[in-house]
């Protein structure tokens, strides 16, 4: 029997990047990241962030998942309680670059690449979700971005198994905003939800490798979604734009009543198009 009996998508926001998604037979976790606060989380190069929140679930915690989407490997994403507590042969949908590094030297056989709009479905007794790599940039600079690891956004389409799509999330990823993200609202114009990474992640030399709100109000602006659920946003020191800049760049372009309120710890319920989100439970 699935464990919900529409066609609804219950969100439970866990902290950062981490979301833990139940639709029918099916439970996702995105950007598994499960540090306590004062713990540092490893960005590469010797650099390190200090968590200063608490997640809202521990990974022992968590129900069985079925399927995890990674954005990319660093350490606010994917830390090291995920990979010595996840079961290792969970399937994770990520960038090549990660799935390399997953198979080879932690022992996630079932790790996978997508590039860029390659799209990938898994199913679940009575409920499947198709998963498409989006396009994401974690820096406009050439240099720097070959110094940090590949993103990837998601597009994640639930429905019932071999049926047709009923319910789109959007995830950006570690995403900073350029033109190459308004393909995603051509192809896929009937989102119901976009989640944002915010933050305006600053690393030393003040390179800017995340939204900051401005740039995350813009892209929501773009895309058009009906509800929009900012993350990604207070939890790690490197965050340097808070969620009241989103706010507020929010309301300068009225698109409040988009705001998805569901605060870490918290619940929503997202319905197919033509319902509104719901609100926290």
């Amino acid at each position: 029997m699935a464990a919900f009996d529409d066609d609804a998508l219950d969100l439970h926001f866990i902290g950062t990047a981490t979301v833990l998604l139940r639709y029918g037979d099916l439970t996702l976790l995105t950007d598994p990241n499960f540090l306590h606060r004062g713990e540092r989380a490893h960005l590469g190069y010797g650099l390190t962030s200090t968590r200063l929140t608490e997640p809202a679930l521990d990974v022992t915690e968590l129900p069985p998942v079925d399927v995890v989407v990674l954005s990319h490997l660093h350490g606010d994403h994917w830390d090291r309680r995920a990979r010595r507590h996840l079961d290792r042969s969970v399937p994770i949908v990520t960038t090549a670059h990660a799935a390399r590094r997953l198979r080879t030297w932690q022992g996630f056989d079932r790790a996978g690449g997508l590039r860029t709009w390659e799209s990938c479905t898994f199913r679940q007794g009575g409920s499947q979700v198709r998963v498409t790599s989006l396009p994401g940039r974690h820096s406009l600079q050439p240099v720097l971005r070959r110094l940090l690891p590949p993103v990837m956004g998601s597009m994640l389409e639930f429905g019932p198994r071999d049926g047709p799509v009923r319910l789109r999330l959007y995830v950006s990823g570690d995403t900073l905003l350029y033109d190459g993200l308004d393909e995603i609202a051509r192809r896929f114009p009937h989102a119901e939800l976009a989640v944002l990474h915010l933050g305006g992640t600053r690393l030393p030399g003040g390179f800017v490798v995340t939204m900051d709100g401005a740039q995350g109000a813009e892209l929501a602006r773009r895309l058009g979604c009906p509800g929009v659920l900012p993350v990604h946003y207070d939890d790690y020191s490197v965050f340097r734009s808070p969620l009241d800049d989103f706010l507020t760049e929010v309301d300068r372009l009225g698109l409040r009543e988009r705001l998805v309120s569901c605060a870490r710890g918290q619940h929503a319920r997202v319905v197919p198009l033509g319902e509104r989100p719901g609100v926290p439970r």
